[in-house]
């Protein structure tokens, strides 16, 4: 189960222009507008931020500014070829994003979009909450134990332990210490690699040399 911002998808830029202008536009600092936003469902950062505003509306705005701001989106060290390593049947996607934003973020990005996937649309409670990897894991057919998450957040890293999946963080996006939750660490995802070993998908990764 991947995520999608920063694992999957270079789309920093994107996402901080968009709720740059947005906390503008809505008197929030910018500073903290951008610390909430990242890992997070953003139906949730706006009630934290603005609890006096209607949050579905706002969040219509916030992603109308990001499907719009496509600028610099591409695919991360590794991740095509991982993906195309993989049946398409045994990986999906889990992400805080909308599911309009999110297919059209992967489409943009050139990442294949998987038939279905976890968005903020399929869950009521968001990472740090296991519900997305659980939603993933049964999406896919499998127990959580039997899945791998690979995040690059600690709120997704969080949910991802939470559900009992085994957690690969990748560190080149967010410092290593807030990083505990996961099992490992790598720089990105060149350093994974899969292949089918009688009808199961075996990971191999390059850890960091600090593990």
């Amino acid at each position: 189960m991947f995520d999608m911002d920063g694992i999957l998808i270079s789309s920093l830029g994107s996402v901080e222009r968009s709720w740059t202008k947005w906390g503008r536009m809505r008197g929030i600092d910018i500073e903290q507008a951008l610390k909430a936003a990242h890992g997070r469902r953003a139906i949730e950062t706006v009630a934290m931020l603005r609890p006096d505003l209607d949050s579905e509306a706002e969040l219509k705005i916030l992603e109308d500014l990001e499907i719009a701001d496509n600028e610099g989106l591409r695919a991360l060290p590794g991740v095509c070829e991982l993906l195309r390593s993989l049946p398409v049947d045994r990986w999906t996607v889990v992400t805080s994003a909308t599911e309009k934003l999110a297919r059209a973020r992967l489409a943009d990005g050139g990442i294949p979009v998987p038939a279905r996937l976890v968005t903020a649309n399929q869950v009521t409670r968001g990472k740090p909450h296991p519900e997305p990897f659980l939603a993933g894991a049964a999406l896919l057919g499998f127990k959580p134990e039997k899945c791998v998450v690979f995040e690059d957040s600690a709120s997704g890293a969080i949910a991802g332990r939470a559900a009992g999946c085994i957690v690969i963080a990748t560190t080149f996006s967010h410092p290593v210490e807030s990083l505990e939750a996961a099992h490992y660490l790598v720089e990105d995802l060149a350093g994974v690699t899969a292949a089918k070993d009688e009808g199961e998908i075996v990971l191999r990764i390059v850890p960091l040399a600090s593990q």
